[in-house]
C-alpha cells in the first residue's frame, strides 16, 4: 500500500516537472519567434539664440511653446555701452571725414596768401643776411673785423636761408596742394573710421534677435530685465518641420537594415506609423559594447546609432517622443518571396 502511495507521489511530480519544462519550451520558441522591439526617440534640429554683446534683457515678445516664423523678432536688448561707442565712433568719423575733405579740397585763397607773405618776408631776410655777410667778409679780409664776427654773420646768413627754404616750400604746398601719399593717408584714415561706425552698428542690431527659421520655441533661459553676457544663450527653438527618428541598435539586431532601407516608424503618442528611410548609421563608441560571455565563445557586441528620416513631411510629432522601428511591409515582402525562391 505504502509503495502505491510513493510511486503515485513520485509519478505526479514527474509529471509537474514535465509540464513545467513543457512550457517553458513553448514560452521560449515562442519568444525566439518574435520580433524584439527596437526603441528610439524623435529628434529636430534646433538653433540656440544668444546676444553678440554685454547688454540687458528689454523685451521677450513670445513664451515657451509658441510657433515662430522666420523673421519675427523674439528679443529685445539694451546695450547703452555700444550706443556710447556709436556716438564716439561718429564723431571720430566726422573728424576723419573733415581732414580728407581738407587735404582733396586744398587751401583757402587766405592760407595761400599768408603762405606767400612768410616767404618774401624770408627771402627779405637773406637779402639783408648777405649784405651783412659781404661786408663782414671784406672787414675782415682787411684785418679789421674778428673772425667770430665773420662767422656769425655766416651762420645768420645760412639760417635765414633755410627759413627761406621752408617757407617756399610751405608756399608750393598750399598752391599746389598735398601730396599724393597725404591725400592716400587721410582716405585711409576716414575709411577706417566709416569701418569703425559700421561696425558698432552692426552690434546695434544683434540687440534685436529674430527667428533664422520657423519653429518652436522651447526654452527660454534669462528674465526680462536680468543682465547677459556674449555668447550667452537666450533661448532654443525647435525646427519643428525638420523631424528625424534616432535608434541605438546593437549590431546582431542589424539584419535588415542599412543606409537607404527602407523601414516604417511607429509613434504611440500620435497612435500612428510613418514611412521612413535609414540615412545614418554609425558606430557609437566603445562606451556601449555589449560585453560578452567568454566561456560561451560568443563577441562582443558594439551599438549602432541609426538615423531614419520620414519620406514624407509629418505633423503633431515632437522632439524626444517614443518610437519604433519596425521592418517595413514592403521589405518583409520582399524577404518571403526571395526566401520562397
Amino acid at each position: 500500500m505504502k509503495k502505491n502511495r510513493l510511486f503515485t507521489s513520485v509519478l505526479a511530480i514527474a509529471m509537474f516537472l514535465i509540464a513545467i519544462i513543457v512550457i517553458v519550451i513553448i514560452v521560449g520558441l515562442c519568444r525566439t519567434g518574435r520580433e524584439e522591439t527596437i526603441e528610439g526617440q524623435a529628434e529636430t534640429t534646433d538653433y540656440r539664440l544668444s546676444s553678440k554683446v554685454p547688454s540687458r534683457v528689454l523685451e521677450i515678445r513670445v513664451k515657451e511653446g509658441d510657433y515662430v516664423h522666420r523673421g519675427d523678432t523674439l528679443v529685445v536688448l539694451e546695450a547703452p555701452d555700444i550706443e556710447a561707442k556709436l556716438s564716439q565712433a561718429n564723431a571720430a568719423y566726422e573728424a576723419a571725414k573733415a581732414m580728407e575733405d581738407k587735404v582733396y579740397s586744398g587751401a583757402r585763397t587766405e592760407d595761400i596768401q599768408a603762405a606767400y607773405e612768410m616767404w618774401q618776408k624770408a627771402k627779405a631776410a637773406v637779402e639783408v643776411t648777405e649784405k651783412t655777410y659781404n661786408r663782414v667778409e671784406r672787414l675782415f679780409e682787411s684785418g679789421v673785423m674778428a673772425e667770430q664776427k665773420r662767422d656769425e654773420a655766416k651762420a645768420q646768413h645760412d639760417a635765414a636761408k633755410a627759413t627761406e627754404k621752408a617757407a617756399k616750400a610751405k608756399y608750393d604746398m598750399a598752391v599746389n596742394g598735398a601730396r599724393k601719399e597725404e591725400k592716400s593717408m587721410a582716405q585711409a584714415q576716414a575709411q577706417r573710421a566709416q569701418g569703425a561706425v559700421a561696425e558698432v552698428n552692426s552690434y546695434i542690431k544683434e540687440t534685436v534677435l529674430t527667428a533664422t527659421a520657423d519653429g518652436q520655441i522651447t526654452e527660454i533661459f534669462p528674465e526680462v530685465g536680468e543682465l547677459v553676457g556674449t555668447g550667452a544663450p537666450i533661448m532654443n527653438v525647435s525646427v519643428v518641420s525638420d523631424i528625424w527618428f534616432t535608434f541605438n541598435i546593437r549590431e546582431d539586431k542589424l539584419k535588415g537594415y542599412s543606409i537607404g532601407t527602407q523601414a516604417e516608424v511607429y509613434v504611440p503618442a500620435v497612435d500612428k506609423t510613418f514611412p521612413v528611410r535609414i540615412t545614418l548609421m554609425k558606430d557609437v563608441g566603445s562606451f556601449a559594447i555589449w560585453k560578452a560571455t567568454k566561456a560561451l565563445d560568443d563577441l562582443d557586441l558594439k551599438t549602432f546609432e541609426v538615423q531614419a528620416h520620414p519620406l514624407q513631411p509629418i505633423e503633431g510629432i515632437m522632439s524626444g517622443m517614443s518610437a519604433v522601428l519596425k521592418h517595413s511591409s514592403t521589405s518583409k515582402n520582399d524577404t518571403h518571396k526571395n526566401n520562397s525562391k
